[in-house]
């Protein structure tokens, strides 16, 4: 009898910390589907996913105009770098960074504009605008990249926005039946025959966006660390190998 008693005790005892952990997340949802609704209705900008930080008591959000922190009741934002001192300083803000571009170069990778090193050994994402004199700069050695074996692959990035010609330019560059001959002539500032398709040049924009971009050429190396600014060929180099 002193069994079945206690057995049942317990069934009711699971049954209701069941009950609360479930309101609680359910609770937890709500408050994170309030804060995310806020975000988007007072400053515009698109919520792609929101949740824990490294910080208790703030939450992570991860928006189409960068990475920011919120207070958990949506009271206060931040943009800010969070660092582990427990860790050797580690940079938790840039972690989360590196994982948003390795994820979104994966997404892009076959609408990406490839230069391809015959002898590859690393491959670098770029963001371009063919009206960037230091892009046009890396553009006009890339025979020098390539022969040091870097592949690189051009992601879309008009600085002056979606509304813009160089948008409309970049757009019929990835419509072209050459898109590698099209860059080329772009790049030498020759004129765009205007082409439309379905692309993802507004994709590629909003995406620099999202990881901070706010300036060409703006290079992901493959560990998904950033060096913004032109590099020359042997700097670049350098700058992969001491990322690995």
């Amino acid at each position: 009898m002193k069994y079945r008693v206690f057995f049942l005790a317990m069934c009711a005892f699971l049954s209701m910390s069941f009950g609360a952990n479930a309101a609680d997340t359910a609770k937890s949802g709500q408050n994170l589907d309030g804060v995310k609704q806020k975000i988007q209705k007072s400053l515009g900008m698109q919520v792609s996913s929101i949740g824990d930080s490294p910080v208790p008591g703030l939450l992570q959000v991860q928006t189409d105009k960068g990475l920011f922190y919120t207070s958990e009741d949506g009271k206060y934002l931040l943009q800010a770098r969070i660092f582990n001192l427990d860790e050797g300083m580690r940079n938790e803000t840039e972690n989360t960074l590196t994982q948003m571009r390795l994820d979104g170069i994966e997404k892009f990778k076959d609408s990406a504009i490839e230069y391809k090193a015959d002898n590859e050994k690393y491959v670098v994402n770029v963001f371009t605008d063919i009206t960037c004199g230091y892009c046009r700069k890396l553009h006009n050695q890339m025979d020098e990249y390539n022969d040091l074996g870097i592949t690189v692959r051009y992601l879309a990035f008009p600085r002056a926005g979606l509304n813009s010609q160089p948008y409309q330019d970049m757009v019929s560059v990835w419509c072209s039946d050459n898109p590698q001959k099209a860059l080329n002539e772009a790049k030498g500032g020759e004129n765009v025959a205007k082409l439309s398709c379905s692309n993802h040049v507004a994709d590629q924009y909003n995406f620099g966006q999202s990881v901070g971009v706010n300036g060409t050429p703006n290079i992901i190396l493959p560990n998904g660390s950033v060096v913004p600014g032109y590099q020359p060929p042997s700097q670049l180099l350098q700058a992969i190998q001491d990322a690995s």
